[in-house]
């Protein structure tokens, strides 16, 4: 195909001028070794990262998407943890019920954690945390805003227990105290009206925070009172937001970093360097989120066609060097969610693709505004697609902004027409869907594309996670979804990280996020 060798000739020709080209292999999954003699317990984990963090605070709006969850989550414990697979358990609350309509949910506290500051982490505390989360108002969004949306009273049962009174039936808030709404704060730093950037970050997590810098750097040091022990763990962790993939992977060879987040493209170049590469595969992919109220997006035929332009294959082949897959749906092919024939449907037909344009009365193109996130691996990816809509008469503009200010997609007065991302879900697969596509969800600051995700939303979210009816109902909604191109998947987005031989240990994919959990990672005894 004319457009399939375009984008590899372009994107193979840049490469080819930064870097030595290797055999590429995904590489080496995580380096096996738990034993203490095996481990450097005065080491530092260094981290660079693509994303940052605005504020520490779990409220905050920037703090809804997770890719920017690693600080947090080493900083915060959360009320229930989720394990690498999804599944909810234990965290801060020991154990939970719900009565038979999941109207209420009583939590059992774990008893002698303390925050950061020496405060108590009792009910109060938790009470304290959800009057805040309650008070912000409109400032908050998201899964936050939806838990708060959905609590009608907190009920404190002596220090160690707390009941949640919600107002209306619902299996996923396990998966939402899993997450930011979960993630609590010491109360002595909910002082009144403290939001964002005032936020003083004391949570009960593996990790306290020695100095923050917006957008810059979050240093920690490794909470040695911490519940859950301290074994194994490094003296710190630092996680510092470089969004040129170029910068990251020099600080790791510099030795500024001992693990980086590095670009697709670079994995040759990583591996002749002598570094290990790992590919974590994640239930994440780059995206096109439509704003349906903006220009023709709203015509379901125009949509249609922006599926059938894309050259999935040739985009994931050219840019991922193997570490991503043509997909037309939000759900990993390792989700029981996935539907196998939705991923056929949309073919790379450009023909078809002006045909629906000019049905749609777009004979001549029309224009569309990329709100693009500053950064390379992003930029690659949008220069790719505005290649593939311009042969069909889309000509994609772009507006850059920096990677911290994705949320002007949807804040009013919105900014852009669509916003190309890579998405990495929620901790609640149905929270998933409705950030995506549902009304008020964060990603269609147009609305839903038709009543229907409405209601399977709606019937979904009212149904125990272990119903088995919640299967067939997810499975609808995917095909609905689809059917309407709700939003516009492109390809697979998998974490890639380097870092020196055997030097990082347990690091393991989390699959509920789109970031990773670095609170178990360790460093090699021979490593600094």
């Amino acid at each position: 195909m004319h457009t399939r060798m375009l984008i590899r000739a372009a994107v193979m020709a840049a490469f080819l001028a930064a870097a030595v080209p290797v055999p590429f292999a995904v590489g080496e999954t995580k380096t096996a070794g738990n034993k203490a003699a095996e481990v450097n317990t005065n080491a530092t984990l260094i981290y660079y990262d693509m994303a940052g963090n605005e504020t520490l605070d779990p409220a905050e709006p920037q703090n809804n998407s997770s890719y920017s969850h690693e600080a947090l989550l080493a900083v915060y414990d959360t009320l229930i943890r989720l394990d690498d697979a999804g599944n909810p358990g234990p965290g801060l609350a020991e154990s939970w019920t719900r009565n038979d309509d999941l109207t209420t949910m009583t939590m059992k506290l774990r008893h002698g954690v303390t925050f950061h500051d020496g405060t108590p982490f009792n009910a109060a505390a938790v009470k304290r945390n959800f009057e805040r989360s309650a008070s912000l108002g409109k400032r908050i969004v998201g899964t936050m805003a939806e838990t708060v949306a959905l609590i009608d009273a907190v009920e404190v049962q002596g220090d160690d227990a707390v009941t949640l009174k919600l107002k209306s039936p619902s299996g996923q808030i396990e998966y939402w105290l899993a997450s930011t709404p979960g993630m609590m704060i010491s109360p002595a730093a909910l002082t009144e009206d403290v939001f964002g950037g005032n936020l003083s970050p004391i949570g009960a997590g593996p990790y306290r925070v020695k100095s923050f810098e917006a957008n810059v750097s979050t240093i920690t040091v490794r909470n040695d009172k911490y519940w859950g022990g301290t074994d194994l763990r490094p003296a710190g962790f630092q996680h510092h937001y470089v969004p040129d993939g170029r910068a990251r992977l020099n600080a790791l060879r510099s030795g500024q970093a001992n693990i980086a987040l590095i670009d697709a493209r670079q994995i040759p170049e990583a591996k002749s360097a002598g570094l290990a590469v790992q590919v974590v595969e994640k239930n994440a992919i780059w995206d096109i989120y439509p704003n349906l109220k903006k220009g023709p997006l709203g015509d379901l035929r125009v949509r249609k066609a922006i599926m059938h332009a894309i050259d999935r294959e040739a985009l994931a082949d050219a840019l991922t060097f193997g570490s991503a897959h043509a997909t037309q749906q939000i759900w990993s092919s390792q989700s029981p969610f996935y539907v196998k024939e939705l991923d056929g449907r949309y073919e790379f037909d450009q023909t078809k693709a002006r045909a629906l344009l000019a049905e749609a009365g777009f004979k001549d193109g029309f224009e569309l505004t990329n709100l693009l996130l500053n950064n390379t691996e992003y930029r690659q990816l949008a220069e790719a697609l505005q290649g593939n809509l311009a042969e069909v008469g889309i000509r994609l503009k772009f507006d850059v902004v920096d990677v911290s200010q994705f949320p002007q997609f949807y804040r009013p007065p919105t900014r852009g027409d669509i916003l190309m991302a890579r998405y990495g879900g929620r901790s609640d697969p149905i929270q998933s869907v409705y950030e995506l596509v549902g009304t008020g969800g964060s990603y269609a600051p147009g609305g839903s594309a038709s009543p229907k995700i409405d209601e399977l939303l709606r019937q979904a979210k009212g149904m125990a996670a272990a119903d088995p009816k919640r299967l067939e109902v997810m499975r609808d909604l995917a095909r609905e979804v689809s059917d309407n191109v709700a939003t516009i998947p492109v390809i697979t987005r998998a974490n890639v990280y380097a870092y020196k031989l055997g030097c990082i240990l347990n690091l393991t994919p989390y699959l509920p996020a789109g970031d990773d959990r670095f609170n178990d990672v360790h460093i090699a005894a021979e490593c600094k």
